[in-house]
């Protein structure tokens, strides 16, 4: 004979996978007892559920975001050696926060080979996924090789299209792998 509980326990199971939300299960289930023993209103409990829900999605998306974004390697802010250019530190904080991605504005990161120009649109780039924003990474060559290829099969404005999908592209000059090589040139742009 199954029980009330039982049943409560397989509709959940249910509700949740028809809502494509699998940790709502979960997390009905951990935070259940936890509800009863501190007297949660049914409001708080289900809030206290959604939330948990809400927060794995967002984590989920910027991870998704962040894996097609077509960075080579991830690179955070964190990881920037902020000592070695002291100069940049107010100026990266305030690009961290997303303002010119709202107000739609373009940033040139300028200056010589190893000075972290690659990492630092990369992580920037990170930080976009994570406030939700679509990005796409590449160098300057692959994007020409990608547009020229779209124009030759007569789909440039197709693609042009799916590129104003995207909050931020990224135009990297160098690969971070090619400032060994880029000792005969001036210096390599990230855009």
């Amino acid at each position: 004979m199954t029980t009330k509980t039982d049943d409560t326990t397989k509709q959940l199971a249910y509700l949740a996978a028809a809502l494509k939300a699998p940790r709502i299960n979960e997390a009905a289930g951990r935070l259940a007892d936890q509800a009863r023993d501190a007297g949660w209103t049914f409001e708080d409990y289900l809030a206290a559920v959604l939330e948990r829900e809400v927060s794995a999605r967002n984590a989920s998306g910027a991870d998704m975001r962040i894996r097609h974004a077509g960075f080579g390697s991830r690179k955070t802010l964190e990881d920037f050696d902020f000592d070695a250019q002291p100069t940049v530190r107010n100026q990266v904080a305030a690009l961290a926060s997303g303002g010119f991605l709202t107000e739609a504005r373009n940033v040139v990161l300028l200056g010589p080979p190893g000075t972290g120009k690659t990492h630092l649109a990369i992580a920037l780039g990170i930080q976009a996924c994570r406030h939700g924003h679509r990005v796409l990474f590449a160098t300057a060559t692959d994007w020409v090789t990608r547009l020229t290829d779209a124009h030759r099969a007569g789909k440039l404005a197709a693609e042009l299209t799916k590129l104003r999908r995207y909050g931020l592209i990224i135009v990297d000059l160098c690969r971070a792998g090619d400032y060994a090589d880029a000792r005969h040139r001036r210096g390599c742009l990230a855009w």
